[in-house]
Parts: structure tokens; C-alpha cells; sequence
């Protein structure tokens, strides 16, 4: 197979090129999922509550309907995701003050605990690839996902990221 070719003319990719970007994604997203998905399976966790308690972690007390957009699940796959995580104590769902109908999730110390554990072994990894490719390769990677995300995605994205500063 040929050696991906990353420096020529970006504007007029070949077929072969992408083909070869999308299968890198494809096994790159094995490798980033790989670890957390070998803690997640001794809880008999999925990688649906891996997503749910790492955006939780990021907006405590976001709503139900707030996760429903950002994971682009149905409420019925989130609920039974949602339902055995506040059963095991890792998420706690509180009744909204100014309307009752909400549901705020926030991550008990426990869900927390295995938020950190789920990150660590994630960030350990794109710390590695990040050295490994140099600071030019890390921009130019982010503004590739960032340009592949749906405009509403690119906001919600860039709203999580705000909270940061």
C-alpha cells in the first residue's frame, strides 16, 4: 500500500488519499476507544456511557434533553444508559428548579472517580500521538475535525470548549 502523501497539493486529493485518511480514522478510533472500552467492560459499560459521563462531566448539570443533542441518540437508548448509571451511583439526575419537567445530571464522586480513570487512559494516548506527530501536526489535526464536524456540532463543540477558559 502506498505511504499516505500529506504535503502535496492539499486542494486536490486523490481518491486513493481520502481512502486512506478514512481508514486511518477508522483504526485510529479502535486504538483511542481501546482502553476505556477494557475499563468499561469490567463494569459491563458500554462506550454509550462512556459518552454520557464524559459530557456530564464537562457540563455538570446539563439537562436530559441537552445530552440527547450532543450524543445524537434516542431518548429511549439514553434513558436505559442513564438509568443504570444513576442505579450504580455514578450519575445523580436532579429535578429542575425553574421547571420541574427538567432532569440536571451531575457525576457523583464515584462517576467522577471513573470519569478521571476513562480520561487519563484517553489523554495518555493523544499525548503519545500529539509528541510523537509535533505542535504543526496538532493544529492542523484539530482544524481537520473541527472542519469535518455539522455546523450545529461545531458550535455545541465550541461552547463545551468556552467553559474552559
Amino acid at each position: 500500500m502506498a505511504e499516505f502523501q500529506g504535503g502535496e497539493n492539499l486542494l486536490f486529493l486523490t481518491d486513493e488519499q481520502l481512502r486512506q485518511g478514512i481508514e486511518a480514522m477508522f483504526f485510529a478510533y479502535r486504538g483511542f476507544t481501546a482502553d476505556p472500552d477494557r475499563i468499561l467492560a469490567t463494569l459491563a459499560y458500554g462506550r454509550a456511557h462512556h459518552r454520557a459521563i464524559h459530557f456530564i462531566s464537562r457540563s455538570p448539570g446539563t439537562t436530559v434533553n441537552n445530552l440527547l443533542a450532543i450524543l445524537g441518540v434516542t431518548k429511549q437508548s439514553l434513558n436505559r444508559v442513564l438509568r443504570a448509571l444513576v442505579e450504580d451511583g455514578l450519575v445523580d439526575s436532579r429535578v429542575g428548579k425553574s421547571d420541574k419537567r427538567e432532569r440536571h445530571l451531575y457525576l457523583t464522586e464515584e462517576g467522577e472517580a471513573l470519569e478521571r480513570k476513562l480520561s487519563d487512559a484517553q489523554r495518555a494516548r493523544m499525548r503519545a500521538a500529539y509528541r510523537a506527530a509535533g505542535p504543526q501536526a496538532v493544529a492542523g489535526f484539530r482544524q481537520v475535525l473541527e472542519a469535518m464536524m455539522d455546523p450545529d456540532m461545531r458550535r455545541r463543540y465550541y461552547a463545551i470548549r468556552e467553559t474552559d477558559t
